[in-house]
């Protein structure tokens, strides 16, 4: 009978010393981003709460005001229509570009591998929100733009867009529309090309149409990549300025003043930055509220290919 092997008092010594690098390498990895959100996002988010609650103009030092701003914004009826229009610009914009997002996605996903074609989709995305702002502008412009010639030329009469009350916030939400949509359409691209083909195979053995596997196979199994895609467009469309403040600055007669704007005007002409920082408070928390509302009911903690 062999005799046994002695227990070497190194051993543990040397599995610590091995747990001890790889928590220093993890923490190492990980710095850079928490620094990163303690210094973009943790400290503004403080320095904004404790701003909401003074009357600063800042110009003079601040004074402590109290819950007196967020008092005053209940009764303000220009924040609510700031809402209102934030929450109409959402459902002009989200709907159709997660649908057409969603659409491309499939035909590239279905037709082509082609890596051309993904960057021709992507193009727009890739382009400043002020460059997209200002090119269409100038294409819709009533006088010199080429799509009002175009309209004219096919017998129509001259469309305002950007100067129409009526059209304004519609040919913002068509903009930005047409330029994340690429950004969709990669992201439930990378969802579809996720989901196992053999899933599809057994759904057509047992007779499924392509519009049955669609519904029944590719919609659920992009669930989770729904719920990033909803959360994130919805949060970026209430907080929509740039497209905005190029093309309408929130004219006109208010039609497009939307949430966003009607805080930066408050702290940048009107030097309301103790106001302008309440708004801004009260819309992180209605955003945050949608986010966890969202991912509940969609379950998006459960994956359906697990």
């Amino acid at each position: 009978m062999a005799a046994p092997v002695p227990h070497s008092p190194q051993a543990p010594h040397a599995l610590s010393l091995t747990r001890r690098a790889e928590t220093l390498t993890a923490w190492a990895l990980v710095l850079p981003a928490f620094i990163g959100f303690m210094v973009f996002y943790a400290w503004p988010t403080l320095r904004a709460i404790e701003i909401s609650l003074t009357d600063w103009n800042m110009l003079r030092a601040p004074k402590f005001v109290g819950l007196a701003n967020y008092a005053a914004m209940l009764e303000d009826g220009k924040f609510w229509q700031g809402m209102k229009l934030s929450a109409y610009y959402v459902l002009l914009n989200i709907p159709l570009q997660v649908v057409l997002g969603l659409f491309l996605a499939v035909s590239m996903d279905r037709l082509t591998k082609s890596l051309f074609v993904k960057s021709l989709v992507l193009l727009p995305y890739l382009l400043s929100n002020v460059l997209v702002a200002m090119m269409w502008l100038w294409m819709l412009d009533p006088l010199l733009g080429i799509v009002n010639a175009l309209i004219t030329g096919l017998g129509f009469e001259t469309q305002p867009f950007f100067g129409g009350a009526d059209e304004a916030l519609l040919t913002v939400a068509a903009v930005n529309i047409w330029r994340h949509m690429g950004l969709v359409s990669m992201l439930f691209l990378a969802g579809l090309q996720n989901i196992p083909r053999h899933l599809y195979e057994a759904a057509a053995l047992e007779g499924a149409s392509e519009w049955q596997m669609f519904c029944r196979v590719t919609l659920p199994l992009l669930r989770p990549v729904m719920v990033f895609v909803l959360v994130t467009s919805v949060t970026g469309s209430f907080q929509i300025f740039d497209t905005i403040a190029v093309t309408t600055n929130g004219g006109p007669l208010d039609s497009t003043r939307v949430i966003v704007h009607y805080i930066v005007q408050n702290a940048f002409s009107f030097y309301k930055m103790g106001y302008a920082s309440a708004m801004s408070m009260t819309l992180c928390a209605v955003m945050v509220l949608y986010t966890v509302f969202q991912m509940r009911v969609m379950n998006a903690s459960q994956n359906d290919l697990a």
